[in-house]
């Protein structure tokens, strides 16, 4: 019960607790930020598409929107995607392979009271703004629930990411992650305890993974991990910001993850407080730096829920549908 409604914190409401950072907490300076863009209240996922722009779900409306990262227009990609029925879900994540776009899809159809021709899983958003699924992981994981406890049978997906011609998918609520080709076959991948899976980045066969942690969602167990698919024994990269939604290599190679910010403690799966969202840079003793401004001060996010990096220049998603830039971020 714990995992699932923890996730549910990490999809819709959820927040950054106090950080660590021992370690070079003002080694990062001129960092500057503005709003690039706003389009909702729900937003979720992203990915830089191959024409450079930056491509985010609308949940609530069941889109995914292109956003010029310079000057942040924004125009509708695809829409008609089945859209959250409980203030979370819906269109979650994008991901392409070559020029295609596939969105995953959550917390939708006849096991959480939706429409019954709804499908958790990924969908091909085809050329002429059609889409078509392309794997039920919602029927998978009914045939193949996982071995804790949970109680919302098609799991809660987070994440997607494109592997070697297939996909991975962080499934936050059943606590695994999952492997999906383009003929829609679907395998596990490695399985954990409570620690609510969340973004994804990978550099050839390797996989970095966060971990939002379980409620009241500790700072220490916000964790960056890393494994190999053919090896799946998770080992820990750093450790010490609560929440962690995403993770992505940045300028100079260096690693970064985004902290959703404080939980605000009334319930499971209650709304984070406003405006303690940060952007970290995991640091080579395994501890996290927040990004400063040129003042030193830590950079605020409201609610954040993904990341994406252009040169130098960071692109994050809030979950009320804005979108901030932060520039110089090394």
């Amino acid at each position: 019960m714990k995992r699932i409604l923890a996730v549910l914190v990490v999809f819709a409401f959820v927040v950054l607790g106090t950080m660590s950072t021992a370690s070079g907490s003002h080694g990062q300076r001129g960092a500057e930020i503005s709003e690039l863009a706003s389009f909702g209240i729900l937003g979720s996922g992203s990915t830089i598409g191959p024409d450079g722009a930056l491509y985010v779900t609308d949940g609530d409306m069941g889109r995914v929107l292109r956003i010029d990262p310079r000057t942040g227009a924004i125009s509708t990609f695809a829409q008609g995607l089945p859209p959250e029925i409980a203030g979370i879900g819906g269109a979650m994540d994008v991901a392409f392979i070559g020029r295609t776009a596939y969105v995953l899809v959550t917390l939708v159809g006849p096991s959480v009271g939706g429409n019954p021709a709804d499908t958790v899983g990924i969908y091909r958003i085809n050329s002429n703004g059609s889409f078509t699924v392309i794997a039920d992981i919602g029927a998978w994981s009914l045939a193949n629930p996982p071995d804790t406890d949970f109680f919302v049978p098609t799991g809660v997906q987070y994440a997607i990411q494109a592997y070697w011609g297939g996909f991975l998918v962080t499934d936050g609520h059943h606590n695994r992650v999952l492997r999906v080709t383009l003929g829609g076959h679907v395998s596990e991948v490695v399985a954990f305890g409570n620690v609510v899976p969340t973004g994804l980045e990978v550099i050839a066969t390797k996989v970095y993974m966060g971990q939002a942690g379980p409620v009241p969602h500790l700072p220490e167990n916000g964790k960056v991990v890393s494994f190999h698919t053919w090896w799946p024994t998770a080992r820990q990269v750093a450790q010490g910001a609560s929440m962690i939604v995403d993770v992505e290599f940045g300028p100079w190679f260096k690693l970064y993850a985004l902290s959703q910010g404080e939980w605000d403690g009334v319930a499971e799966g209650s709304p984070a407080l406003m405006n303690t969202g940060r952007l970290v840079q995991v640091k080579k003793n395994g501890s996290f730096a927040p990004v400063v401004d040129k003042s030193g001060a830590e950079i605020m996010l409201d609610r954040p829920t993904s990341l994406e990096f252009i040169g130098d220049t960071a692109y994050v998603v809030s979950l009320t549908g804005n979108v901030y830039k932060i520039k110089n971020v090394s």
